[in-house]
């Protein structure tokens, strides 16, 4: 990826402002990008855009390929001709500050519904040709996910192995007739995948042209009630039904007594190996036609990964396996050529083999300062003096609290952290989240990210996900109010100081 210093602001597209309840790809989204312009940020971090599922999470989608239809801009559809003003004139009391999934889901879903239904009806020429272009060149994933998420549909969410046993194990004759019998269905998903993807390209490309380039995410497992691993078996772990004989997650360790049992099935690389990684190949270049760079989360599973039996509670039980990583990535660079525009996400324990294979296709770990102050000495890797250029920091992601919400909370900053921190910059600190900010952008670091929560200040009420808890995720938002009021010039004049700002790049590589 290019190595030239840059900034940018983590910020997921549902966390917009906007008055349907769940940030979209319309208004809003556009005015974030020239906030990032007019701030000198040149980059745009967001998690995983699949469409998701029960808990809401990014990380668990029915799809590594599909785009989450909320964000779809109800908007842009009035513009496009299927939806009227009138049929947005009456909104439900969504609240500003989160999204209420469930209500949300719904009202939105009735105006998809309703705009597919004036599609079918009154298309164009124009129209009908496109749909069928989007339907041509995306048909490796969507084909089958369309059917996936008709036939989830039909039977009213369950997970693909309770469904009909010729339907869950994806045999042509049932496939065939599930296809006639839905195909309405069928088409309502790929107009949701069209519009979705239309809306993101736009953004996209609006983006680029003012310098902006886009960070997405990809988790290295994917959720077994997907249309990945439904219409994929054999490249997964699984028996004779589709129920995960092993699944992922990490072994016990100072944070959790039982580790962390994600529940993900889990790859068979040597099948995959085998077809020359046909599947992973798929997966990264259709992940890079949407964003200009890709953070890997759980990278370390390229090298091992824990591999707990699928009847085992928690993770205490469990063992290393091998993968064949530097194999993977020696293919994926040959295929996809030069450098991989890829962060690996390289937190927790990581080994000598992890570094290796990191290292080795030059591709930059994680820094995050909010690991940097414990432990005794200057040896943590988190620490700033102790980053290397090829390595992206941020003060904070998605899965830690804000940076005042975490500087507030005794259970995450003893004393002897205040002290360190403020022996290490020499004063008091008065605003920990551009304490930790100014660090950020003042590393020999590349890349400086932060998320838009520290910007404004927020505490633990702006958190975006707590691992381990199931509920309330995922659902922060930023408000009108919050978003006309942020600091825009501090936020500029730092980006500048510290050389990350375009002027500060001549030979800027262009926008893709």
């Amino acid at each position: 990826m290019d190595t030239a210093r840059a900034s940018g602001i983590l910020l997921h597209p549902t966390s917009l402002p906007g008055r349907f309840g769940v940030g979209d790809l319309g208004e809003w989204a556009y005015r974030f990008v020239d906030f990032l312009v007019e701030t000198e940020q040149q980059l745009w971090q967001v998690l995983p855009i699949g469409p998701t599922s029960y808990g809401d999470s990014p990380y668990q989608s029915l799809s590594t390929f599909a785009g989450n239809p909320l964000l779809i801009s109800l908007d842009k559809l009035v513009g496009e001709g299927w939806l009227t003003n009138d049929d947005l004139s009456t909104v439900p009391p969504f609240p500003d500050h989160r999204v209420d999934y469930g209500p949300v889901i719904e009202y939105h879903d009735q105006m998809l519904e309703l705009a597919y239904d004036r599609f079918a009806a009154g298309k164009t020429e124009a129209q009908a040709a496109a749909f069928e272009q989007f339907n041509d060149e995306n048909a490796y994933w969507l084909d089958d996910f369309a059917l996936f998420f008709a036939l989830k549909e039909h039977y009213e969410g369950k997970p693909w192995v309770e469904w009909a046993r010729g339907e869950a194990l994806h045999e042509a004759d049932d496939l065939l007739k599930a296809m006639d019998t839905h195909a309405r269905a069928i088409d309502a998903a790929k107009f949701r995948q069209w519009q979705f993807f239309s809306q993101w390209y736009e953004l996209k490309a609006y983006a680029n042209e003012r310098g902006v380039k886009l960070i997405g995410d990809l988790p290295i497992f994917v959720a077994h009630d997907s249309s990945d691993v439904w219409a994929n078996r054999d490249q997964f772990h699984l028996d004779e039904v589709g129920n995960p004989t092993v699944v992922a997650g990490v072994p016990p360790d100072y944070f959790s007594e039982t580790g962390q049992r994600w529940g993900n099935p889990l790859y068979r690389w040597n099948i995959m190996a085998q077809q020359n990684f046909g599947w992973w190949i798929q997966r990264v270049a259709a992940t890079l036609q949407t964003v200009d760079i890709v953070r890997i989360d759980h990278f370390r599973g390229f090298e091992a990964y824990w591999e707990i039996p699928a009847t085992e509670p928690t993770a205490v039980i469990g063992r290393w396996v091998y993968a064949p990583g530097f194999q993977f990535f020696t293919v994926l660079r040959e295929t996809l050529g030069g450098n991989l525009p890829i962060i690996a996400e390289d937190l927790g324990v990581i080994t000598p083999g992890v570094r290796a294979l990191r290292d080795d296709f030059g591709l930059p770990g994680m820094k995050v300062l909010q690991f940097a102050w414990g432990g005794r000495g200057g040896e943590n890797s988190f620490l700033p003096h102790n980053h290397v250029p090829n390595c992206v920091v941020y003060s904070g992601t998605h899965d830690n609290n804000t940076t005042v919400g975490w500087w507030r909370n005794p259970e995450e900053v003893d004393d002897y952290i205040r002290h360190r921190l403020g022996s290490y910059i020499g004063q008091f600190v008065d605003e920990i989240n551009w304490t930790l900010i100014r660090l950020a952008f003042m590393s020999v670091a590349h890349t400086a990210v932060v998320p838009m929560q520290d910007v404004l200040g927020l505490g633990e009420e702006a958190r975006m996900n707590t691992p381990g808890k199931s509920e309330g995720n995922w659902s922060w938002r930023m408000t009108l109010d919050q978003f006309r009021g942020a600091p825009r010039q501090r936020l500029a004049d730092l980006t500048r100081l510290y050389g990350r700002d375009r002027a500060s790049v001549p030979d800027l590589v262009e926008a893709s």
